[in-house]
Parts: C-alpha cells; sequence; structure tokens
C-alpha cells in the first residue's frame, strides 16, 4: 500500500491498466454451468464486507436497501462469500441468485466475476478484484470514501471501467441505489 509514496506515483503517474488479471478458464466454464443459460444481463452484487472493517459502518449496506434495484429485468447474482444476519430473510426473499455455497476462495470469486456483464458493489475486495480483471465496475461510496477513489470523481484513474456513486449526505444509500437502478435501467 505504500508502494504509491515510494514510487512518487501522482494522479497523472498512474498505472491503470484496463486488464492486468483473468481467471482460470476451467473455472470460467464450471461457473457458467452453474449459472445456466444467459437470459437477461448478469449483475453482481456485493452490499457489505468485513464487519471488523475499521470504516465498515460507512461502507457496508442493509441488502433490504437494495429492493428497489431488484425491480429490473436482470439476473442479480451476489459475489458474496459471507452474509450478515440482518440480511438473510430480505436476501432469501429475493431474486438474487446465491452462489456462496459455491465459492472456495478469491479464484472462484474471479471466475464467477468475469461472467457479469457489470459488478455493482461497496468498497470491498470484490470491487478491487472486478477492476482489476478489467468488468465494467460500478462502486457505491459513502461521502467520505477511501482515499483511493479520490473525492469527487465519478470515474477512476486506478480501474478505467470503474465508475463511482458518491452519496449526496452521509448515510444517504437511498440516492446512491436510485442512481445505480437509473443507470442500469439504461443499459439491461
Amino acid at each position: 500500500m505504500s508502494l504509491p509514496l515510494a514510487f512518487g506515483t501522482e494522479l497523472a503517474s498512474i498505472p491503470a491498466m484496463r486488464r492486468y488479471l483473468q481467471a482460470e478458464p476451467a473455472r470460467l466454464a464450471e461457473w457458467e454451468a452453474r449459472l445456466g443459460p444467459r437470459t437477461r444481463p448478469r449483475v453482481g452484487l456485493v452490499w457489505s464486507g468485513n464487519a471488523q472493517h475499521a470504516n465498515d459502518h460507512n461502507r457496508s449496506i442493509p441488502f433490504a436497501l437494495l429492493a428497489r434495484l431488484l425491480e429490473l429485468d436482470c439476473q442479480f447474482v451476489s459475489l458474496q462469500k459471507e452474509y450478515r444476519d440482518a440480511d438473510r430473510d430480505a436476501l432469501d426473499a429475493s431474486p438474487v441468485v446465491r452462489m456462496d455455497a459455491h465459492l472456495n476462495d478469491f479464484s472462484d470469486t474471479a471466475a464467477l466475476c468475469e461472467l457479469m456483464d457489470v459488478v455493482i458493489a461497496v468498497d470491498t475486495s470484490v470491487a478491487h478484484l472486478a477492476g482489476a480483471l478489467g468488468k465494467p465496475l460500478w462502486v457505491m461510496l459513502p461521502q467520505v470514501a477511501d482515499w483511493r477513489w479520490l473525492t469527487v470523481r465519478t470515474d477512476s484513474p486506478w480501474y478505467p471501467d470503474a465508475r463511482l456513486f458518491r452519496q449526496d449526505k452521509p448515510g444517504d444509500w437511498a440516492g446512491v441505489i436510485d442512481a445505480v437502478k437509473d443507470a442500469l435501467a439504461t443499459q439491461a
């Protein structure tokens, strides 16, 4: 994490690459078979991260807040391995496809990400993985986000295919989710 400082990296010298990771072809085939035929746009979702993260209370979203997004005609797929107890009832009642029983390691997560048309995530390791895979990535951010997302941009110099959706005021996830829904509706 200190390499940008050591190298004197500035905004103009960030070595952004469209893709510098890829999933193993055999795993892609396995995950494609699990997902079944593609009939609608596939949207990968990550709404919460590690509860022990120092800023988790700002970056994670209760799953129930995503309900408006799930009204769209897409195949929503959870890219999360673990779920919070508070999210389970709403998740179980939703159309989101769960694959947590098959996610054994980050290679599985990478293959599953590769099969999505877009990954919509809060600031977690899966968001960074999707960015490194060169997937279209939409990151839902709190008003005061991690330094890597800078402060007022809607794009990321680190991940050229990323689009950032930020809170206008602290805790305003509804506004972020509405903006994501509007953007997804124009692409779906």
